[in-house]
């Protein structure tokens, strides 16, 4: 798409905006509606497309993108009056007599740029939100998903206008022509790269941003652990999408006296869960492309593999692969891996793994299994992160009663639920002043008696 094209999109999206049409709440709810009626007439259309692009199972493209979308717009149309509504707020004596209130508003016309390891959920999440604020989006998908995308584009299209919601489709260029663009609010999610390229294209406008990206998410395990649970669902979380998820245990920093047990155990669960030859497992998914493929298998030192390192050029499959005798100088800890490769590292005590954590940028999550309160705390005290679990893995994103984002270079903002609604709307603080009294206090000549009854006011 031309980027006279996509001008005239956003004129034609200002405009509608304008009209004050998608500011009633029924109006929202409507909208809403028509999404989630159109995604469950579609969804095997999504769940081959899925499979297609990213090999994922029925099953898996339903718990992790289409049914985590359609509790999203559940919720969202469970408690959307309520959060639409004014919040009345005390009044200061001051300002007597006066009614004080809170009011959100949407921004107006929204980017939402998603990326490709989970192309229903983390597209059409962020949109429900930015719907139900009262906004016009623009929504860009990655070109490397492009079976779901285009899906997800004739959904958009049999039930939206475009100057209301419109999908744009393709790579760099379109990426390029949309950034120079001004919008009232992005949203964006992927990789630390481009995403400092938004956050400089967003600065040029003053134009807010939120950042969902990710990094090298540490698994911490300790001495009191369960392991074999502990492995379970460890392995769940690593090699769900074949490691492709930006929350996904990127490595293990696990006790020392424990070490040989768990890596007995996460071998174990391997076979458990995608049989002796995952390569041959139906259900376990694809790397996105070629260039990923390449990169990942560039991680594997072939002499500290445990178990793994076997993959498919032709599937573009890499089995679950675990390594061991890992340090911080090995090629696999200088990025996020992002792919079923999981480096296991030890430590001697838990104030070392605090400071081995903390002496990286934050991680996006951060996981902790034992069975000891006090450490528990202490993990949750000390290490900085964007969300988590004790004794899980993944599972603290799939809710929408909890806010979900980064910290630090894992990235800014939140979303789902009340995070999302206010996320993609402005607050403002309203006073509503009376008209039948007005206090003399504030105004001139400042005598002595109009500052005692202030100090009284204002202690």
């Amino acid at each position: 798409m031309q980027k006279q094209e996509i001008e005239t999109i956003l004129v034609s999206q200002r405009k509608f905006f304008a009209t004050g049409q998608t500011l009633p709440v029924s109006w929202r709810l409507e909208q809403l509606q028509k999404l989630k009626t159109s995604i469950l007439q579609h969804e095997e259309d999504l769940c081959t497309a899925l499979n297609q692009d990213l090999g994922k199972s029925r099953m898996e493209s339903y718990m992790c993108e289409i049914g985590l979308t359609l509790s999203e717009l559940t919720w969202m149309e469970k408690h959307l009056h309520r959060l639409a509504c004014e919040k009345r707020v005390p009044t200061p004596l001051a300002q007597f007599a006066a009614r004080s209130f809170q009011s959100p508003t949407p921004y107006g016309t929204i980017l939402i740029m998603s990326p490709w390891n989970y192309p229903v959920l983390l597209t059409l999440e962020p949109l429900i939100d930015a719907l139900a604020a009262g906004n016009t989006a623009l929504v860009k998908p990655s070109a490397y998903a492009p079976a779901t995308s285009a899906v997800m584009k004739q959904i958009l299209k049999e039930i939206y206008p475009p100057e209301y919601v419109c999908m744009i489709t393709g790579g760099r260029q379109e990426n390029q022509a949309l950034l120079t663009q001004r919008f009232d609010k992005i949203f964006f999610t992927g990789g630390k790269t481009v995403g400092r390229e938004v956050l400089r294209h967003a600065a040029e406008y003053l134009t807010p941003v939120t950042l969902e990206l990710g990094g090298k998410s540490p698994c911490i395990v300790d001495s009191t652990a369960k392991i074999p649970l502990a492995a379970r669902r460890i392995v769940f979380g690593k090699y769900l999408n074949c490691g492709q998820t930006c929350v996904a245990p990127d490595y293990i920093l696990c006790d020392a006296s424990i070490k040989e047990d768990l890596l007995r155990a996460i071998q174990k669960e391997i076979i458990r869960q995608f049989g002796e030859h995952p390569l041959e497992n139906p259900d376990y998914g694809k790397i996105i492309n070629e260039k990923h493929f390449h990169r990942i298998l560039e991680l594997i030192d072939p002499k500290k593999v445990v178990c793994g390192g076997v993959s498919d050029p032709s599937t573009l499959r890499i089995a679950p692969t675990v390594l061991t005798d890992i340090t911080w100088e090995d090629p696999v800890m200088d990025e996020e891996i992002f792919g079923p490769v999981l480096p296991v590292l030890a430590y001697s005590s838990l104030d070392e793994a605090i400071r081995i954590v903390e002496s990286h940028p934050h991680p996006l999550a951060l996981y902790f299994f034992s069975e000891n309160k006090k450490d528990q705390k202490k993990i949750l005290d000390l290490c900085h992160f964007g969300g988590g679990c004790i004794n899980d893995t993944i599972i603290h994103l799939a809710t929408s009663s909890m806010p979900f984002g980064g910290v630090g270079e894992s990235g800014m903002g939140g979303y789902h639920g009340v995070e999302g609604f206010k996320t993609f709307s402005h607050t403002r603080s309203i006073v509503d002043k009376k008209t039948w009294m007005d206090l003399p206090i504030r105004y001139q000549k400042y005598v002595g008696w109009k500052e005692k009854l202030l100090r009284i006011f204002l202690h």
